[in-house]
């Protein structure tokens, strides 16, 4: 007769011995310092929160920025730029012949990157679908709790202009 030893535990406990009483036990010294680690890192966060800034004031950018020529922007297409001295991404919208729109790109949600969708008339969040109206900049569906923040435009000599003065878009 040709019998197999039978283990005394079973082949999980053989493969991964783990002593349970060193599995379970944590101690008030160890969980004392756990708590002094957690706050002071919360202290330490709140302080750089404080004096962030002070330390880093917010760039502005110039009054007026050249974006691009009227004839460089056909209609129904979206040009993406950065406002020169604070490095705000923004899009500068062509709706029509006269019509000129300058948005902030960071979505308000999330401050994912938005875009034009020509085909809706909408810019579009792409990360949790959100649509921003793309006249006013209003919310008109998803989880974006505000409008875009948008900036005023000029045409000057044939070239479209962003003012650097933003004004938060009124709700429709």
């Amino acid at each position: 007769m040709n019998e197999d030893p039978v283990p005394s535990k079973p082949a999980w406990e053989v493969d991964f011995p783990i002593e349970r009483l060193e599995a379970e036990h944590v101690n008030r010294r160890e969980f004392a310092k756990f708590l002094v680690l957690v706050s002071g890192g919360m202290c330490v966060g709140t302080a750089w929160v404080a004096v962030k800034d002070k330390l880093f004031p917010e760039r502005h950018p110039p009054a007026r920025q050249r974006i691009c020529k009227i004839e460089d922007l056909s209609i129904g297409k979206m040009l993406a730029f950065v406002l020169t001295g604070s490095g705000t991404p923004c899009i500068l919208i062509r709706l029509a012949e006269n019509e000129w729109r300058v948005f902030e790109q960071k979505c308000t949600h999330l401050s994912c990157a938005v875009f034009f969708e020509p085909k809706l008339g909408k810019i579009v969040c792409p990360c949790h679908h959100g649509f921003f109206d793309a006249r006013t900049g209003a919310v008109l569906q998803g989880p974006p709790p505000r409008p875009l923040r948008r900036f005023e435009t000029a045409i000057i000599d044939g070239e479209v202009y962003a003012i650097a003065s933003p004004s938060v878009s009124e709700k429709a």
